[in-house]
């Protein structure tokens, strides 16, 4: 569990105004003194982040936020950086201090999470003599409109660890990762998958990129067989099986030099194709490649990358991809970059957005990234699938996925 990315865990905000109690829940979840808890408005400044199990969710993401009313002078900073993670979030706990009433901002920040469908549970911090179920009737009116499933806790005491703890675990996520596997439907007992991984300047150091390592993962929780080779030994491997393997995955930047050394009945796909249908939805992304043919000079185009990284010198996102559209024709195009957590709140300037496979960023992150490009009519494609497609075998990288996307 320990060693879960963090991008497949589900990932659980702590909402709140300064001083409601979010820290301390957390710290009293975890059982550590993992954020800083003071009287003064305003100590959470940046999300702070914590790994763990909560059965039977499994592993997951806690994250203390700063207060939905910071009025210090990097408030409204901090605030952003709150909303910067609602599209990744799965489930929300907000707290509410019995001794106030829900503010405008409370009643803002939980209809935000209503209307993005975040699970949420309300956390009635009980202060005083005010106790969770007098707070309830008190303010009904205000409450009921979200209908949200609350606990009364005196949050100094660890009395009501176990009731919140099993309240999460009985929740269910909205777009979590637990019910997705990478390899869904195409992986048996005794199958032989091989895996083409090159090495070449891009690839990190001493080790394999995380689609590599979860796809041999998945291969031997499915009790099947990898074999992983780089791109040159690919036909040499093939003519030494006495079995033909049940599916070739290569790097999506090797597409066309593998392609040519697996026969035509042999299933071929790639790691970024595979991180789509995971991530995503492979049918939205595999129409979404149909609009390159319109792109002409000045086409502005969006090239979106869901990790940070030293950009090499033939990095994929900002090199090889732009190489391989110059070289298909589609000359003096308008590109511009995103990575990491950033992504356009308005996309509706682009033609087209070109997004990476997305290992590093939750589904619900991903699938939202969809949901904006869809309500503002912009069309996006996964790497994958376009360099298949700029490689013309993007038929056959999508064959073995057929009976999904008719």
């Amino acid at each position: 569990m320990a060693q879960t990315p963090s991008a497949n865990r589900i990932h659980i905000g702590f909402f709140g105004r300064c001083n409601a109690g979010k820290s301390t829940l957390i710290n009293m979840l975890t059982g550590q003194p993992l954020a800083l808890v003071s009287e003064v408005a305003g100590t959470t400044t940046d999300p702070v982040s914590k790994a763990m199990e909560v059965l039977p969710l499994g592993p997951v993401m806690l994250i203390d936020t700063a207060g939905v009313d910071d009025t210090s002078e990097l408030g409204a900073l901090r605030i952003e950086k709150t909303k910067a993670l609602l599209p990744k979030i799965n489930l929300a706990l907000y707290v509410l201090k019995t001794d106030a009433e829900p503010s405008k901002e409370d009643v803002a920040w939980l209809n935000q999470l209503k209307s993005l469908n975040v699970q949420t549970l309300l956390i009635l911090n009980e202060v005083g003599a005010v106790s969770g179920e007098a707070y309830v009737a008190k303010y009904e009116d205000v409450l009921k409109q979200f209908s949200f499933t609350y606990i009364s806790a005196n949050l100094l005491t660890n009395e009501k660890q176990s009731a919140i703890l099993e309240a999460l675990g009985k929740m269910k996520p909205k777009d979590g990762e637990a019910e997705q596997t990478l390899l869904s439907g195409l992986v048996e007992p005794n199958d032989l998958m091989v895996l083409v991984c090159p090495i070449d300047s891009a690839a990190p150091k001493g080790r394999l990129i995380l689609p590599q390592v979860q796809m041999i993962r998945e291969v031997l929780d499915g009790r099947g067989m990898s074999l992983v080779v780089q791109t040159e030994e690919v036909a040499p491997l093939l003519a030494t099986l006495n079995k033909k393997p049940k599916l070739v995955i290569t790097d999506s930047q090797a597409f066309k030099e593998v392609a040519e050394q697996v026969p035509q009945d042999i299933p071929l796909t790639s790691f970024s194709i595979l991180m789509a249908r995971f991530k995503g939805d492979l049918k939205i992304l595999s129409e979404g490649v149909k609009v390159i043919k319109n792109l002409k000079p000045g086409s502005k185009v969006l090239i979106s990358e869901g990790c940070t990284h030293h950009r090499q010198c033939d990095d994929i996102g900002s090199v090889k991809i732009p190489r391989w559209l110059k070289q298909a024709g589609y000359t003096d195009l308008d590109l511009q970059w995103t990575s990491g957590g950033a992504f356009p709140d308005d996309v509706s300037s682009y033609d087209l957005i070109i997004h990476c496979g997305a290992c590093m960023l939750t589904r619900r992150e991903v699938l939202r990234r969809l949901e904006v490009s869809s309500e503002q009519g912009v069309p996006i494609v996964n790497y994958g699938v376009l360099i298949a497609s700029l490689h013309g075998i993007l038929e056959r990288a999508l064959m073995p996925f057929h009976d999904e996307l008719v």
